[in-house]
């Protein structure tokens, strides 16, 4: 059984998660980046300056949303947008617990982490609203992480299975968000500019609630309305780098090698252009998220610090690393916070269950007790969409009587982790934390709280 002062300092750990992510609520956040009267629409350039706004006189406004906070922001925009300018119905494509009815938008649910069937489907009908609009009019686009997978819409040569044996591979490889990224927008009609080529030469402007460090828009949902600056050339060598060339599909190693050949376009380059009529606002981010835990842990009285704020790498040794910053420190005297947003990755050597999340805890677990970690201590490592890996779990959270929870239901917790199984290892001790899907995405936090011993 856990004692009390473990229970109070879960507590503290979940809530101070929770402030993190309602600092990226969708929802609030269109509301606060745009304002209509009966004719005009007015958008927010900067969150934090009202002063600097795009206006148009935009006859017709055209409404598409995607990624894992499409309906909430779907929801805030057709609100916003006169009933005189709408373009008919709104377009969104999020994953499938999130699907919500709208009122002006038609809400499609599609698979992710890997594409499906319904994800091509509804980016086969975003591609055409888009295509449809003139000159005069606005393309509003609102993008949130996880779009990449939930609207496949690859080049007319690759088929959406072949596409998703690429995603498959890379995942498995320990391949990162940007390198994955890269792939995928030279694979795909819509992804890396795409979107907006489409969109010219209509007006296009993108509300954008980042999943990625350092907030790189051409990053984000693998930047389909920005320009996309990298090359064919970088896409075969990540996968060859991670040595998954060899097994890729015939077709996608033709396209690649056809691109860098320039025998088929490049994805669209800052000087393009499609790219002059087209702007963005950037809404939520980690950065932000994370803030907003370090105020709360800060209003429960703990001394707080940002342990890193791009935490990434694979997620075992980023946990193994931050114990041992952690077990150099001077004896803790005072409850202290130590925070940490980021995007781990995981590297898959056996067949278990679970996510980045969920191994970096009981990575961390792990480590703590062979660094002998001396505290009343809890480590929540967590997704902000409330989903980690193929699991209906958000991630983990742990404390120094983990270990032996799971070790008393008859489970090796290291046996585990090398078998790649989290999952059933935290499901054993009571560590998984489930939050169901929580309508936004900014990427993961990590919130390690440490008591003194009493």
């Amino acid at each position: 059984m856990k004692s009390e002062p473990t229970f109070a300092i879960r507590d503290n750990a979940l809530a101070i998660y929770q402030a993190g992510v309602a600092a990226a609520d969708p929802y609030l956040a269109v509301k606060h980046c745009l304002s209509a009267d009966a004719e005009h629409l007015a958008i927010r350039l900067d969150i934090d300056d009202p002063g600097k706004q795009r206006l148009g006189q935009w006859q017709k406004i055209h409404l598409i949303a995607f990624g894992k906070a499409a309906s909430a922001m779907a929801k805030a925009a057709e609100e916003a947008i006169p009933e005189a300018l709408r373009a008919g119905r709104g377009i969104a494509v999020t994953n499938y617990e999130n699907v919500a009815e709208l009122t002006h938008t038609d809400v499609f649910g599609a698979g992710h982490p890997l594409p499906d069937a319904a994800g091509l489907n509804a980016a086969q009908r975003i591609a055409e609203k888009v295509g449809r609009a003139e000159a005069g009019e606005l393309v509003l686009a609102l993008v949130s992480g996880g779009g990449s997978a939930l609207i496949p819409c690859p080049v007319e040569s690759v088929s959406l299975p072949e596409k998703c044996t690429v995603t498959s591979l890379l995942l498995a490889s320990g391949a990162d968000i940007n390198e994955i990224n890269c792939v995928r927008k030279h694979l795909s009609q819509l992804k890396g500019g795409g979107l907006a080529k489409l969109a010219a030469p209509a007006d296009l402007h993108a509300l954008i609630l980042s999943d990625v460090l350092g907030d790189d828009l051409s990053a984000i949902a693998s930047g389909p309305t920005v320009p996309d600056p990298s090359t064919f050339a970088e896409a075969i060598g990540i996968l060859q780098n991670r040595q998954i060339w060899e097994r890729l599909p015939d077709a996608v190693r033709d396209y690649l090698q056809n691109g860098a050949k320039e025998q088929v376009p490049e994805t669209p380059k800052p000087n393009d252009p499609v790219f002059q009529h087209t702007g963005h606002t950037l809404i939520g981010s980690n950065a932000i998220s994370l803030n907003a835990a370090a105020k709360h842990a800060r209003q429960f009285g703990y001394e707080t610090r940002i342990y890193s704020g791009h935490l990434c790498g694979i997620a075992r040794e980023a946990a193994e690393q931050w114990v041992k910053a952690i077990a150099e420190l001077p004896p803790i005297e005072k409850p202290i916070a130590f925070l940490a947003g980021g995007e781990t990755t995981v590297r898959l050597t056996g067949n278990g269950l679970g996510g980045r999340n969920q191994e970096m805890a009981l990575a961390f677990a792990l480590a703590a007790e062979r660094n002998k970690l001396d505290a009343n201590w809890v480590f929540l490592s967590a997704g902000t969409d409330g989903r980690d890996g193929p699991t209906d779990a958000a991630g983990g959270w742990v404390d120094s009587d983990s270990l032996t929870r799971m070790r008393a239901e008859g489970v090796d917790p290291a046996a585990r982790l090398d078998n790649n199984d989290s999952y059933h290892a935290l499901q054993a001790s009571g560590d998984l934390l489930i939050t169901g899907a929580t309508g936004t995405n900014v990427a993961d936090l990590q919130i390690l709280l440490i008591h003194p011993k009493t």
